[in-house]
């Protein structure tokens, strides 16, 4: 086993290396043609610099340029203004020199404007450069850091494969030096086996020695005393008695009763189910108080009154089954003739279904027809009937697997023992399908009685009848679910019992066969009866288990009652100490109350005539109303408005210490039962709680002691039948597996060794490539 383990670990290591490997190769070329990229943008990159460079300084001629233009201009506008007032001295003198003055005026005009659009357009050329320039450098610079970026992360890719060829590396160096301490422990095992096997030779030799001395004498003793072989044939193997299986019978007997219960269950529904369609019949759509109903619901409810004479039988063929399987009987399919009278009845129960069945569909559809019928309730009714018709082959299928389980009862070659188990599994299935039928049944149902109690002429007769009717349906689809999910968890247990019967043969031949051993059996039951001598008195042995259970429970019953006691002495000493301080805060509240009343009085005195103070008491809440009325019918109130700090109340002055008293006595009454109430209350919880504790304390120790005792006896029985067979086996098979194992040890250490050699050098060549990948990013 370690060494498939370390086989399987090896094989998804060098996977995963295989993986790694492939995926390093994809990331190197992307890390390359990165480079490569990243080259020719450094390049553009410059050939940008070196004609943004050019641009400046043809930027920096023009701006030269442009302020010797500025100067000149400067120097022409003065020349101007100093050759203007002169002229107007000398304007007849000078008229030549004017005319000369305007040529040249205009000449430098023409010059300065030819001048001003040159600059103009170079500003222009200047501006769109440096904007080109802007853009083609931010989208280099970003196109930069993006590249940055990808060459940061595939570095980092690199840098942990490196990390976790390392940790593999690592990984491997551990695995390979506990495989070596492992390889000489087995070593070590290898020679203990050898002598072990030596040891279990010896053994072998002298145990066959023996048994085959015995089987020579066991021989010679048959030869001589046994004049009849009764096991050597199948009819003759099959009269003899088996060995008796109470716990088998005794489980055998409580699954049938409790099939017998889920059976009452489901016949029960399946009569309330006919009883209340009978009832619906004379109701809906025609009431037959009011008028006529149809012929074809008048037979159909004339055959479903007959329900009970099909239905009940069923019932009694399961009692009878139930009743036929006993503690001193042999419970197999060959022994239980009363399935066949239960497969009889419910052959005949089948033959009541169809004939209903069309009936059943005829007035579904005779309801589609009714004038109130709408289209959702048409859908339902519908389906109803396809589910009555699933229903009814459903049951057809249950009968049939049930006639087949019957068969060995009656007729020796109607069902092959090979079949019997796909028979019980589709029983199964059928109880299942049943289950499912009836949830369809109860679902359509449900919407039907919904849709036909919203028409206008429902009555409270059809809504009644149609809610028993749904109730009944609910009980069917709960009891069939029931017998479903018991059938298929008990479906094991018939397949393995169906073997129970005489030894060393198939089972009972045939029903007399079957019949003629429980007469053998019966006889030698009577027989041993008589040779049982009557024994000294003692106490039986289920009297003493009877009575340690008792014990055991008694002493759990007094260990709890002994609790109990003590939690109610706690808990009345506790209660007795609350009462104490409930009465101490009841006198000082008393107390606070007629100092309260002396201060109120007191004030009252002290006040004007006309105005009365009246004191706001914290239980006017609850003053009843049989009080009001009695403070109204003494006096009638004269409002009062008080002005005081507490509030503006209206009150009598007459009737103002009755009504506190009676308030006060009704709080008091009213908490000190709400006290009594909740305190006993709390106690019998209490005692509920232990009650219920120590019982679950016995039912424990009860359940711990039967399954160590049950343990105890399996454990027993698995050891005295696996001895034998397992001392031959262990010295057959102890010196073939270790030396298989030994050298297959030894071909995986070599093999190992071989890969993780192999793997050691592709690291290191990883190592190397992966160096040298950094040291050109780091130049580059």
């Amino acid at each position: 086993m370690a060494s498939a383990e370390l086989q399987g670990k090896y094989q998804k290591l060098a996977q995963e290396y295989s993986k790694l490997r492939a995926q390093n190769q994809v990331l190197k070329k992307g890390v390359v043609d990165e480079q490569a990229n990243s080259a020719a943008l450094k390049e553009q990159l410059k050939m940008k610099d070196q004609s943004l460079r050019k641009l400046q300084q043809e930027m920096d001629s023009l701006t030269f340029r442009n302020l010797q233009l500025a100067k000149r201009v400067e120097l022409l506008q003065d020349e101007l203004a100093l050759s203007e007032p002169r002229g107007k001295k000398n304007k007849k003198s000078g008229e030549s020199s004017s005319q000369l003055s305007q040529e040249q005026k205009s000449v430098f005009d023409e010059d300065l404007q030819k001048k001003i659009e040159e600059n103009e357009r170079l500003h222009i050329q200047f501006f769109e450069a440096d904007e080109q320039h802007k853009h083609v450098e931010a989208e280099l610079r970003s196109r930069l850091a993006t590249l940055e970026m990808e060459a940061a992360q595939h570095q980092a890719v690199v840098d942990g494969l490196t990390r976790k060829y390392m940790e593999t590396i690592e990984k491997l160096q551990n695995d390979k030096a506990k495989l070596e301490v492992k390889s000489q422990t087995l070593e070590k095992e290898a020679k203990e086996c050898r002598l072990r096997t030596e040891e279990c030779q010896l053994q072998l030799k002298n145990l066959h020695e023996d048994l085959s001395s015995r089987l020579e004498e066991s021989l010679s003793i048959i030869n001589e005393k046994v004049p009849f072989n009764d096991t050597k044939y199948s009819q003759y193997n099959a009269l003899n008695v088996p060995v008796h299986n109470r716990r088998h019978q005794l489980k055998m007997r409580d699954i049938a009763g409790q099939a017998l219960a889920f059976v009452q269950d489901l016949i029960k529904g399946l009569l309330n189910f006919h009883t209340y369609t009978e009832q619906r019949i004379q109701i809906f759509p025609v009431d037959s108080a009011i008028d006529t109903i149809s012929p074809l619901n008048q037979k159909f409810s004339q055959y479903l009154h007959e329900n009970a004479s099909y239905v009940r039988p069923l019932e009694e063929g399961m009692l009878h089954l139930f009743e036929s399987i006993t503690e001193d009987t042999v419970t197999v399919l060959e022994t239980t003739v009363k399935l066949k009278t239960f497969s009889e009845h419910l052959t005949s129960y089948i033959c009541f279904l169809r004939k209903i069945l069309p009936y059943q569909l005829k007035s579904l559809e005779e309801e589609c027809e009714a004038s109130l019928c709408t289209s959702a309730l048409r859908a339902r009714n519908l389906e109803l009937s396809q589910d009555m018709k699933k229903m009814t082959a459903v049951f057809e299928k249950l009968q049939t697997y049930i006639g087949l389980l019957a068969l060995p009862s009656t007729e020796p070659d109607g069902l092959l023992r090979t079949n019997y188990s796909s028979v019980l599994t589709n029983v199964g299935a059928a109880l299942h399908g049943f289950h499912d039928v009836m949830k369809d049944i109860s679902k359509h149902y449900s919407q039907k009685a919904t849709i036909e109690h919203e028409l206008p002429t429902a009555t409270q007769k059809l809504i009644t009848t149609n809610d028993c009717i749904l109730s009944s349906v609910v009980a069917l689809t709960n009891g069939a679910g029931k017998i479903a999910s018991f059938f298929s968890n008990n479906v094991d247990y018939f397949i393995a019992s169906l073997s129970y019967g005489p030894k060393t043969a198939s089972g009972f031949i045939s029903p007399l066969s079957a019949e003629c051993m429980l007469q053998y059996k019966k006889k030698a039951a009577a027989y041993m009866k008589a040779l049982r001598k009557p024994l000294l008195e003692s106490v039986p042995y289920e009297e003493a288990l009877a009575n340690r259970r008792v014990l055991l429970s008694s002493t759990e019953s007094r260990e709890g009652l002994a609790q109990q006691v003590q939690q109610s002495l706690e808990k009345i000493s506790k209660l007795e100490q609350e009462k104490e301080h409930w009465m101490l805060e009841a006198q000082l509240a008393k107390i606070k109350l007629e100092k309260e009343n002396q201060r109120t009085a007191d004030k009252l005195k002290s006040t004007s005539s006309g105005q009365v103070v009246g004191v706001a008491q914290e239980g006017a809440a609850v003053v009843t109303a049989a009080g009001q009325e009695d403070a109204s019918a003494k006096a009638v109130p004269v409002p009062v408005h008080s002005t005081s700090l507490i509030g503006i109340l209206t009150r009598t002055s007459d009737s103002e210490a009755p009504d506190v008293e009676s308030r006060e006595d009704l709080i008091r009454n009213h908490y000190m039962a709400r006290i009594v109430e909740l305190t006993s209350q709390l106690q019998l919880a209490d005692s509920k709680s232990v009650h219920f504790y120590a019982e679950c304390r016995a039912l424990s120790k009860r359940l711990a002691l039967a399954e160590k005792s049950k343990e105890a006896l399996a454990e027993e029985m698995k050891a005295a039948s696996q001895n034998n067979s397992r001392l031959q086996d262990e010295l057959t098979t102890t010196k073939r597996s270790y030396e298989d194992q030994l050298s297959m040890m030894s071909d995986h250490l070599c093999s190992m060794n071989e890969t993780l050699s192999k793997q050691r050098e592709e690291i290191d060549t990883l190592k190397m490539s992966s160096k040298g990948n950094s040291k050109k990013n780091k130049s580059r």
